[in-house]
């Protein structure tokens, strides 16, 4: 893939999901695994500080200096010590000012937007750059500490409502829903944070009631459940009206996507199984996947080759699943995903843009690393949370 022709957009120098940080970590990964010159990596590296890093309350996973910070940790050069540096300073405050204004609004008792709190543009985003970067340190346990209170329910007009229950819409440029809404996928819901702290907890770095909060998660999942076994699956969104009532009104499995997907949900229980030790958690995180991507009907409902919500997320996922599953069947799935991937991208072509999570750079991405036996060099899919 060249180099983009087209006048980049504001921020697309920073925007690790639309833009070039993503872009940076195919060159990455290419590099790293001798796929192509380190020269072609730095230029696009080069492009990440083209404009000034934001490092102010708008700064996330998605957006400014974490970003710019992940790509640069991803490349596992020393050429890149001293901006790291500096990053993590902007970081370090970033993430000190957003948990005040967090902890501020859970101790007034009022319920959170999804921006707080998510893997894209939340604290869980910056809790997995901290991951990634330090393995542990207390900014990580802060932020820990705060998706454990996140966890805990909150009264709201007489209702018991989990302490993620979000105000704002879950969808851009609609207005938000009478009620809030619960939101179950990995991108924008609970399951990012269940998969931190899962991740988190396979390395040893805990913080009190770090557990109970995962256990939690887990029973609010159970709750939603839809069918058993290998018919399992999640709603991706939950309205006031189902909560209420304890049942759905829309009874229809969401599109086995990443984003907001049975693969991305099952990924994050399979994950949480791990780190509690509980085999039977796993195995049917895992048996609830095969299904998913063994069902024509569910199948049928993908349209795309992206990352996010089309095949590349799907192969993604149930790949990281595999290489966790010991000997469950899931390995016997990934060479028929990576056919119907390949399938549609010689019918259709490879989504147009370098955006990760749905242009051609995901697609490569994925394609590149399915292809192979280990885990990618860069671990560029732990900005997805699929990383063990």
């Amino acid at each position: 893939m060249n180099a983009p022709v087209f006048e980049p957009p504001a921020g697309w120098s920073q925007s690790l999901y639309t833009g070039a940080p993503g872009a940076a970590l195919l060159r990455l990964e290419q590099a790293r695994t001798g796929r192509a010159a380190w020269s072609i990596a730095h230029s696009w590296t080069r492009a990440l500080t083209a404009d000034q890093v934001v490092g102010d309350l708008s700064a996330s996973l998605e957006f400014g200096a974490p970003a710019v910070a992940f790509v640069l940790q991803a490349a596992g050069n020393p050429a890149y010590a001293s901006a790291l540096t500096l990053l993590d300073r902007h970081i370090t405050e970033v993430t000190r000012q957003r948990l005040d204004v967090a902890h501020d609004r859970i101790d007034r008792g009022a319920l959170p937007e999804r921006a707080e709190f998510d893997l894209i543009r939340g604290l869980t985003g910056i809790g997995v750059y901290l991951l990634r970067r330090y393995g542990g340190g207390a900014e990580l346990r802060d932020v820990l500490t705060y998706l454990v209170r996140l966890t805990e329910p909150v009264s709201v007009d007489g209702d018991l409502l989990p302490g993620w229950w979000a105000t704002d819409s879950p969808n851009h440029g609609q207005p938000a829903p009478p009620g809030g809404h619960g939101n179950l996928g990995i991108a924008h819901g609970i399951t990012g944070p269940l998969a931190l702290l899962a991740l988190a907890a396979r390395r040893s770095v805990v913080v009190t009631d770090h557990e109970a909060a995962i256990v939690r998660i887990l029973a609010f999942l159970d709750q939603w459940q839809q069918d058993n076994g290998s018919h399992a699956w999640w709603p991706g969104l939950l309205a006031r009206a189902d909560l209420t009532t304890g049942r759905l009104r829309h009874h229809e499995a969401a599109r086995p996507s990443w984003c907001y997907g049975t693969p991305g949900i099952a990924r994050a229980q399979q994950l949480a199984g791990l780190a509690l030790d509980d085999h039977s958690r796993t195995r049917s995180a895992e048996t609830a996947l095969e299904g998913c991507v063994t069902d024509p009907a569910q199948l049928a409902r993908i349209s795309d080759a992206t990352l996010c919500h089309g095949w590349a997320g799907l192969l993604q996922t149930t790949w990281r699943a595999a290489l966790d599953a010991g000997g469950s069947p899931l390995h016997e799935h990934v060479a028929a995903l990576q056919n119907r991937l390949d399938g549609h991208l010689a019918a259709h072509g490879c989504p147009e843009g370098a955006a990760l999570l749905e242009g051609a750079t995901g697609v490569e991405l994925a394609v590149l690393t399915t292809a192979a036996t280990v885990p990618p060099e860069t671990c560029w899919d732990a900005c997805l949370l699929l990383d063990g």
